[in-house]
């Protein structure tokens, strides 16, 4: 009685669970800075605007 399929099964499994797990993150990361140039644009985008009226932004103090 051999092992052989069992061990080689277990460890496809562990190389498909890490390969998936670092795809999920680099997709994350992706996204995340996707989103923080967006809102780095937008901020930008407001403050000129903000500027040539002479009015502070919303938020600011």
């Amino acid at each position: 009685m051999t092992y052989l399929g069992y061990v080689v099964a277990a460890y496809a499994v562990f190389a498909g669970v890490l390969a998936i797990d670092a795809i999920g993150s680099h997709l994350r990361l992706r996204r995340a800075q996707q989103d923080a140039r967006q809102r780095q644009l937008r901020q930008q985008a407001r403050r000129s605007a903000s500027a040539g009226n002479g009015l502070p932004l919303e938020l600011e103090r």
